[in-house]
């Protein structure tokens, strides 16, 4: 088996508009606490090569994932289903989609940037060696709470506590996942290390304005200063319900936490490092599907009466734009009116996405383009054919949140306003539809 990594730098200059937090916040960067990059992983065995690419940033569209992948498969020769591209989900980076109101992406950085995160991939496919890859499972406590069943965040000087845990650790990620590849004629050497977790980068907020890539990226790049030369990738799980258990606090209060829980999983890693135990890769593999999600679809006269609901608030008398329920509105009449145009236009209102699966021995990345709710993981965990399934969100297309059926028929933000928010219509059947479609990628990896 032959391993190798690389990163490229994808910082975007200081200025420009930042991801998350809420309608037209008109929040721009102001200054680089970390910077922001693109990490690669390339495994090679028996004939077969994937890459995956891990990123900086809050998501990509999959346009913006082909574009990408054109890049590296005609460096590579690759095939699209052995590149597979990953976003950490960290609201402190760049807008990189065009999600209505929640950040303006700067066109010149949208424009180069699928070509920097290709070289990542071509340079990580440039430096494979031999290797070994080792893998362990630890404890990863303190970082988050489900923000759907377990909603009071507790305060601020309880949760810096070492001690502090969630009322429910059952409904969050307690362990992480940590792959380690060293040098076959150096043991001692680590190339390059990936670790598994659920949890929103979400320790800042909208009143901060340094480019980050929050407590995972922090933890990433400190680990990467203790194993000079590795490159690590961080690689988001079941996040679409999980919090981290500071979020919302001021400036201040954000940037101390930011230090203290990137430490805290920084730990978690590091343990997972040390302790890794060497696993048979017996074969590597690779699976991509296209898969169309079903939607809630409504007529055209359903979507004309919102959009008038959404109108008289924008022209209401006294109407200010510095107004929360203003801008909301604003949110919601462009994702209608965008709707209403595609619908004349005969467009497709429920358009196919990307499923993708690799495979590493034991472990199979599971991907899917979801802010992914926890149960989901435990469905497909509980039904997997791998030894070591790790379901990845925010995998080659970003489409909002996959609820839980609880939450999905409880409606409310993540059900019914983020597809809005992207411009397009709610799911029907999230849940059951992506379970489904994640065993069918462990399936063709695993059968």
């Amino acid at each position: 088996m032959r391993i190798g990594f690389a990163k490229k730098d994808i910082t975007p200059r200081v200025g420009v508009e930042m991801a998350g937090f809420g309608p037209f916040l008109n929040r721009r960067s102001m200054a680089i606490r970390d910077r922001l990059w693109s990490r690669a992983m390339a495994v090679e065995k028996g004939g077969k090569t994937w890459v995956l690419i891990s990123n900086d940033l809050i998501n990509l569209r999959l346009e913006q994932t082909h574009r990408i992948r054109e890049y590296v498969c005609a460096g590579s020769g690759l095939p699209p289903e052995a590149v597979m591209v990953h976003c950490i989900h960290t609201h402190s980076g760049p807008a990189t989609s065009l999600m209505h109101g929640w950040g303006q992406p700067d066109l010149p950085y949208l424009e180069t940037l699928p070509r920097k995160i290709a070289a990542s991939a071509l340079a990580a496919l440039a430096n494979l060696q031999e290797a070994t890859l080792h893998h362990a499972e630890v404890p990863c406590e303190g970082i988050g709470l489900n923000r759907e069943y377990d909603k009071d965040a507790p305060p601020l000087e309880e949760v810096l506590e070492e001690t502090w845990r969630p009322a429910h650790p059952e409904l969050t990620d307690t362990t992480c996942h940590v792959l380690v590849a060293r040098a076959a004629d150096d043991p001692g050497k680590v190339l390059g290390f990936a670790s598994y977790f659920g949890c929103h980068p979400v320790v800042c907020c909208q009143q901060t304005h340094y480019l980050h890539g929050d407590y995972a990226g922090v933890a990433t790049n400190l680990l990467e200063r203790e194993h000079l030369g590795s490159v690590g990738l961080f690689l988001q799980g079941a996040q679409g319900d999980v919090n981290s258990c500071v979020v919302h606090k001021p400036e201040p209060e954000s940037l101390l936490a930011l230090d203290v829980i990137a430490g805290r999983y920084a730990r978690a890693v590091r343990k997972g490092i040390t302790e890794a135990k060497q696993i048979e890769v017996d074969q590597i593999g690779c699976a991509l599907h296209e898969v169309t999600f079903t939607r809630r679809l409504l007529t055209r006269e359903e979507m004309v009466a919102r959009l008038s609901e959404q109108e008289a608030i924008l022209h209401a008398p006294g109407a200010s734009d510095e107004a929360f329920e203003v801008r909301m509105a604003m949110v919601f009449a462009e994702a209608y009116r965008k709707l209403i145009r595609e619908l004349d236009l005969g467009e497709n209102l429920q358009p196919p996405t990307e499923m993708q699966g690799l495979r590493l021995g034991p472990v199979s990345l599971l991907g899917g383009p979801f802010e992914t709710f926890q149960a989901i993981k435990n469905d497909v965990r509980a039904s997997a054919q791998a030894p070591i399934p790790l379901v990845l969100g925010l995998t080659n297309d970003s489409l909002g949140y996959a609820p839980d059926k609880t939450v999905a028929a409880r409606g409310g933000y993540a059900a019914d306003n983020v597809p809005l928010m992207l411009g397009s219509l709610a799911f029907a059947r999230a849940h059951e539809e992506l379970v489904r479609e994640l065993l069918a990628l462990d399936a063709e990896l695993n059968g």
